[in-house]
């Protein structure tokens, strides 16, 4: 029994050797070798590679937008009759000035006209006077107010206007220019009313007060019309229209 215990504890020893130095082995690098074969693996499975991303481009929405001078051309109207900004015209500035002259012209894009037998058509001719926009009459053309300039003053005061030649009339150069005028703008004073009140109530500076010289006024009120002599004077320059308004406007 006793020799039959011997080879199980050399047996049981070995396995303890051989288990130590495994452990050894494993704790002095064998097992970092294996771990750092097994980290490209476990990045490779970590890592999918580089992605690819797909973009959308929408398609392009077709231009919608209408021009802004079709809000001044009639549709389907005469084209000899469309305002100056719905067509092109090929102007000649050699023509005599004052002298009647065609020019060829072409409708916009997106605007629609008919001749005289109510035909669509694109090219027209256009007659018209030799003339540049700034040389138009009065009537033909809009301008700006201006409301800073003295209206009754020696000399009679101008101001720069800038102004528009109207939608249906056609013309050489710019439609749009500037233009020295007169002041010519009220602030709803009436010269009646003006007068009527410095002759019965210009000794206490009535009319001076309804000007809006209130200044003037009060200098007549304590001085009783200047004795009556200021208001005599009053009366005549009211009535010629010398003393107007302390703003500088005209009467109505």
């Amino acid at each position: 029994m006793a020799a039959a215990a011997g080879p199980l504890l050399r047996l049981r020893s070995l396995c303890r050797v051989l288990l130590f130095l495994s452990q050894f082995y494993i704790l002095s690098g064998g097992g970092s070798l294996n771990l750092e074969h097994s980290q490209p693996l476990a990045q490779a499975i970590k890592d999918p590679g580089p992605t690819r991303t797909f973009t959308v481009v929408p398609r392009a929405a077709e231009s919608t937008e209408i021009p802004p001078y079709m809000m001044k051309c009639p549709s389907n109207g005469l084209c000899s009759r469309l305002p100056a900004d719905c067509i092109d015209c090929a102007t000649n500035f050699s023509c005599v000035y004052g002298k009647p002259v065609t020019f060829d012209c072409t409708v916009k894009p997106s605007v629609t006209c008919v001749d005289q037998d109510f035909k669509s058509q694109k090219s027209f001719i256009i007659n018209m006077t030799c003339r540049f926009c700034w040389q138009l009459p009065e009537t033909d053309y809009e301008c700006s107010n201006s409301t800073s300039c003295m209206t009754v003053s020696c000399p009679r005061q101008r101001y720069t206007a800038n102004c528009t030649v109207r939608d249906h009339i056609h013309c050489l150069g710019n439609r749009t220019f500037p233009k020295m005028l007169y002041c010519n703008w009220t602030g709803g004073y009436k010269w009646s009313t003006a007068l009527a009140l410095s002759i019965t109530l210009g000794g206490f500076g009535a009319d001076r007060f309804y000007l809006g010289q209130w200044r003037e006024g009060l200098g007549k009120l304590f001085s009783f019309g200047g004795l009556g002599i200021w208001t005599l004077i009053d009366v005549l320059l009211i009535g010629v229209g010398y003393v107007g308004p302390a703003d500088g406007s005209l009467y109505i």
